[in-house]
């Protein structure tokens, strides 16, 4: 029976085997590997990926497609919301991190993005088929317009590198967007810096993207009592990365 992609799950079925098969290289899958996959959908991926694993786990909330994941032994069929899953728990179950891949739902891809950043130092690497403007905006460098929140939330934590490109009519149903496969690779963790003060900077720093650093950031840091030197004369988007580590670590928790 064929199954009707459903709009409020997000479901663009990935169906250009070429795609498919660029895809699975660039991730390049192991046998013994702790493998996630995020939305496996109708197979489309998942197929290829346990060809080389063995093994592999898959997050599925359609309730229909994960009953029909579940009559394949090879598989463990996790039925939940993803931005539910304890990764944490995922990775004391295989005994070592993770590695996990996705074509995630573009109507919640940054949502899940930010959920999987608490479990950073529980994953070997990630492997994502995006919306392409998100992609380039994760990996953009200072300067630009796709330099904002989401790059200096997520820079601070991973390298980032796009891989291939996909056009719509890869897909069925075919989205109105086009998509990028991006690769992150966890960076060690700075101790000194306190994910929620920097997530508070951050925000409040893009929070005006178009006014000078003075206007919004510089009020926030007075508020907080900051007696360091930081160049507001600037807008948010020309901060390097490093810059707004250095602050928060400077502020503090």
């Amino acid at each position: 029976m064929k199954h009707i992609a459903r709009k409020r799950f997000g479901q663009h079925f990935l169906v250009d085997l070429g795609i498919i098969d660029g895809i699975v290289d660039a991730i390049d899958p192991r046998p013994g590997e702790a493998m996630v996959e995020i939305g496996p959908g109708l197979g489309a991926m998942t197929n290829p990926l346990v060809a080389r694993c063995g093994k592999l786990t898959v997050i599925e909330l359609d309730r229909d497609l994960a009953a029909r994941l579940a009559k394949r032994p090879e598989l463990t069929v996790v039925q939940e919301d993803v931005l539910k899953v304890d990764f944490t728990a995922l990775a004391d179950h295989h005994g070592t991190r993770l590695r996990v891949v996705g074509n995630l739902p573009y109507n919640i891809s940054t949502p899940i993005l930010f959920h999987l950043l608490a479990y950073a130092d529980r994953v070997v690497d990630q492997h994502f088929m995006l919306q392409k403007e998100v992609v380039d905006r994760m990996a953009a460098g200072p300067g630009g317009k796709d330099y904002g929140r989401l790059t200096v939330m997520l820079q601070w934590r991973y390298h980032i590198e796009p891989v291939l490109d996909v056009p719509p009519d890869a897909f069925d149903p075919p989205p109105r967007v086009d998509s990028s496969v991006v690769r992150m690779l966890p960076l060690p963790l700075p101790e000194s810096v306190d994910a929620r003060r920097l997530g508070e900077l951050v925000a409040v720093a893009f929070s005006q993207r178009r006014k000078l650093l003075r206007h919004t950031l510089g009020r926030w840091l007075q508020d907080q009592g900051f007696g360091g030197s930081f160049d507001l004369q600037r807008r948010a988007e020309e901060v390097p990365v490093a810059e707004y580590l250095a602050l928060a670590a400077a502020l503090g928790a």
